[in-house]
This record gives structure tokens, C-alpha cells and sequence, in this order.
């Protein structure tokens, strides 16, 4: 596993402010994400945001109930919802923000995206695994979330690419992985994860 320790700051502008930095948190719905978020946000020693898909459908930025009635067509509005999710990733980070971004990984275009999107930004990405009976169990604990959705997202999330960091978080506590996360950041190294997918991805176009 390869860490990364200096920030790259290949994006930034005279009279900008330093890119701010990017912890990239990659599992299937229920793997635990949100809980160790939360667990990040109260210790990292930086100020982070915290920014998920789930964030913006709370806040009602779809036309929810007009998608649900049918009347848009959530097939065809997906590929810009998600393509304005990753957009927004560098823009907020390139404005001097550090994030704490909860993702699904869905697919190996997405991946090579974000890849083009987060160049030049320091990116640490996370691999939470979980069992698959621990995320059905969850999923029907939680009440929001399908059954069939956790057991797509178990199948690919993690055959994309390599991490930083990964974490079984079938029976651990989330205040434990979260202090190991934050350890793991600190003594990061390069080439991160990120970089050393890009430089592969470039040596095969």
C-alpha cells in the first residue's frame, strides 16, 4: 500500500489560494462510509467539508417528486447528475477546501474521470470493504436503501482500481478505522493511488 505525503499542486493559480485536499471515501451503499465521515470530521487536525450524493438529495436539489411520479425520467437525468457531482469535486477543492467525499464508484469510466477531474490535487482514496450478509443486514436495518443496490455495488465497487488505504468494516468500529485513516493520512507518501493509476492509464493510451 503507497502513501503520499506532500500536497501537489500542480492546479494552482497566481493568487489562488493552495488546492485544498481531497480524502475520497470508495464502498457499496451501507459499507459504513457516512458513520466514518462523521468520524473524520471531529478529528482530522484541518477543517474538511464533508460531501456525498446523499447531501444533495437531502437538500432537495432534484425535482424528486416529479421523478418519482414519472414525469422525468431519473435514466436520463442520472449521467448529469453525476458527471456535475464529480465537476463539482475539483472546483470546491481547487477553491482551498479540503473534502471528506463519500462516493460509489460505479464504473471503470467514472474511475478515469475522476482520474482527469483530480489531477494535480492531493487525493487520498479509501477502500471500504464489508462482507456482503453485514451490508444486506444493514441495508434492511436502515430502511432507505434496497437490498439489490448493496449487492450491485458489492460486485464492482472495488474492481477499478487501487488504494491508499483499505479497511474491512464487517465488524469493526468506526471510531477505531477512523483514528487508523487519520494515522495512515499523515504518513502518506507518493505516489499516491490516484497518481500511480493516472501514470498507468497514461503508459497504456
Amino acid at each position: 500500500m503507497a502513501h503520499s505525503s506532500d500536497t501537489v499542486t500542480s492546479n494552482e493559480r497566481p493568487g489562488a489560494p493552495p488546492p485544498g485536499k481531497i480524502i475520497l471515501l470508495n464502498g457499496a451503499s451501507s459499507s459504513g462510509k457516512s458513520s466514518l465521515a462523521t468520524i473524520l470530521h471531529a478529528i482530522l487536525p484541518e477543517p474538511f467539508w464533508h460531501i456525498s450524493i446523499d447531501h444533495l438529495v437531502a437538500a432537495n436539489v432534484l425535482p424528486q417528486p416529479r421523478i418519482v411520479s414519472g414525469e422525468f425520467k431519473w435514466h436520463e437525468l442520472r449521467p448529469q447528475f453525476f458527471e456535475g457531482f464529480h465537476r463539482c469535486l475539483p472546483a470546491l477543492a481547487l477553491g482551498g477546501n479540503n473534502l471528506i467525499v463519500e462516493h460509489i464508484v460505479e464504473t471503470k469510466q467514472w474511475m478515469n474521470r475522476l482520474l482527469t477531474l483530480l489531477a494535480g490535487i492531493d487525493v487520498y482514496f479509501v477502500g471500504l470493504h464489508c462482507a456482503l450478509p453485514e451490508l444486506e443486514r444493514r441495508a434492511i436495518a436502515r430502511g432507505s436503501r434496497k437490498l439489490r443496490e448493496a449487492r450491485a455495488d458489492y460486485e464492482v465497487t472495488h474492481t477499478f482500481g487501487v488504494y491508499d488505504f483499505e479497511v474491512d468494516t464487517t465488524g469493526a468500529e468506526p471510531e477505531d478505522i477512523g483514528t487508523a485513516l487519520v494515522a495512515a493520512w499523515k504518513e502518506r507518501r507518493r505516489p499516491s493511488a490516484f497518481e500511480r493509476m493516472a501514470s498507468v492509464r497514461a503508459f497504456r493510451t
